[in-house]
């Protein structure tokens, strides 16, 4: 069974626009690295994979709303 509320990255607003991104998986699939004071790797744990690599913070969170 496929959970109709998914896994969202929420990133930084960037000149007053706010960018989400869906993720397969849960939340607890990731986590979320810091490398530098402002900066931050979205990492999925199973691979080691990086999702996002920017400036932070980021949020991980389940979508409110089904898709």
């Amino acid at each position: 069974m496929q959970n109709d509320h998914p896994t969202l990255l929420r990133m930084p607003r960037w000149l007053g626009y706010q960018e989400e991104r869906t993720l397969p998986g849960e939340i607890g699939d990731y986590e979320v690295r810091q490398i530098q004071p402002d900066w931050l790797a979205v990492v999925r744990k199973a691979d080691g994979a990086r999702i996002y690599e920017g400036i932070g913070p980021v949020e991980l969170l389940r979508s409110p709303a089904p898709f």
